[in-house]
């Protein structure tokens, strides 16, 4: 049986901005692009960008901003059941993330399911 595996989460960004405003924005722009390319291979079902908010500000002129990016992505498995499903999907989106190098990988929520 197919399942869809749902999880939300945030991951951390870091990146040269001129103001918070542009920080957070590269930022979503840059974890979009990424789920964007793994959509478009097949390997996830959905994804959304939620929020961004300044994790970091710089230290100085030329450090950084750390951005925490909230995300959430969706993924298809057979399963024999939801709880298969719920394992095997969360494998799958954290493989799809490292694949796409989207680190520092925090899950807001235990992985849902639903029939697929």
């Amino acid at each position: 049986m197919k399942f869809a595996v749902s999880r939300t989460g945030t991951t951390l960004v870091t990146l040269h901005g001129g103001s918070d405003t542009t920080a957070c924005d590269g930022a979503t722009e840059e974890l979009a692009s990424a789920l964007e390319a793994l959509d478009a291979d097949g390997t996830i079902a959905d994804w959304a960008v939620d929020d961004a908010d300044i994790y970091e500000h710089p230290t100085g002129p030329f450090d950084p901003y750390t951005v925490s990016v909230a995300f959430s992505v969706t993924i298809v498995v057979e399963a024999d059941d939801s709880d298969a499903a719920a394992e095997a999907g969360s494998s799958a989106i954290d493989e799809a993330l490292e694949a796409a190098e989207v680190d520092s990988v925090t899950y807001t929520s235990s992985p849902t399911t639903s029939a697929a």
